[in-house]
């Protein structure tokens, strides 16, 4: 097989897959563990896949996203530790905005249910978490739904976005470096990121260390918009430091 058509068929099953393994993809593809290491390494270079230990995982880009059913099945642990501290962020806010994603979506059945607060959000699976603590009020945003990942989208969303005023947005994405800020594939969707961080008091990121240093299609916000970044402790200290350097607190867990 060639080199190229092994590369094609090692994109497919990792963005089949949401993640692929090295020792797995050698016995499968029949070639020493070298050959796929030098073939995942190509892929990264070429901005297609993030390198972990021991595989890898596709970068989403304009062409390529993940759905949520692959999302609920990567990174579980650091995303559950990532949502936890992000519920220690919520301070004396009265007034939420909870993105779309698996990490908000567990953060949202975080939020204390022993005072008053708001919930708005554009996710189906984000609502249905919030919905049955008895102090909280779930707002969802109307719009089309993306069929990838249960979300509402378009010009209703920001409609009513832009009638609010939150105390504090929570917001993940699909990337974000410090070149090219918090990006995200889809342009319908960075419209209700970007106007959610617009009528937000404060601002925090969710996102595990995988996000960090890859970009995607549709820019929506700078790193210097966020108060706080939440993430985990694959995220290297001195990469964590010079994101800090644009402004936000980081916080590794």
């Amino acid at each position: 097989m060639r080199s190229e058509e092994r590369h094609h068929r090692l994109l497919t099953l990792a963005r089949r897959r949401g993640r692929v393994e090295v020792a797995d993809l050698a016995a499968d593809f029949g070639v020493a563990p070298e050959t796929i290491r030098r073939d995942l390494g190509e892929l990264e270079r070429r901005g297609l896949v993030r390198r972990t230990h021991g595989g890898a995982y596709p970068v989403e880009s304009a062409g390529f996203e993940t759905d949520l059913a692959q999302r609920v099945t990567l990174h579980v642990e650091n995303k559950r530790r990532i949502a936890a501290q992000g519920a220690r962020l919520l301070g004396d806010a009265e007034t939420v905005f909870v993105d779309e994603g698996y990490t908000p979506q567990i953060l949202a059945a975080l939020l204390p249910a022993d005072r008053p607060l708001t919930l708005v959000t554009a996710s189906l699976p984000t609502a249905a978490a919030a919905v049955e603590s008895p102090h909280l009020t779930v707002l969802l945003l109307g719009g089309r739904v993306r069929s990838r990942t249960l979300a509402n989208v378009g010009s209703w969303a920001c409609a009513m976005l832009s009638g609010l005023v939150i105390d504090l947005a929570y917001l993940g994405s699909n990337g974000i470096s410090r070149e090219f800020g918090l990006t995200t594939p889809d342009p319908v969707v960075a419209d209700v990121k970007a106007k959610a961080l617009e009528v937000s008091r404060r601002r925090v990121f969710l996102g595990h260390h995988g996000k960090f240093g890859a970009s995607s299609f549709c820019r929506f916000a700078e790193v210097g918009d966020f108060e706080t970044i939440v993430t985990d402790t694959g995220l290297p200290a001195a990469e964590a430091r010079r994101y800090s350097l644009l402004g936000p607190q980081i916080i590794r867990v």
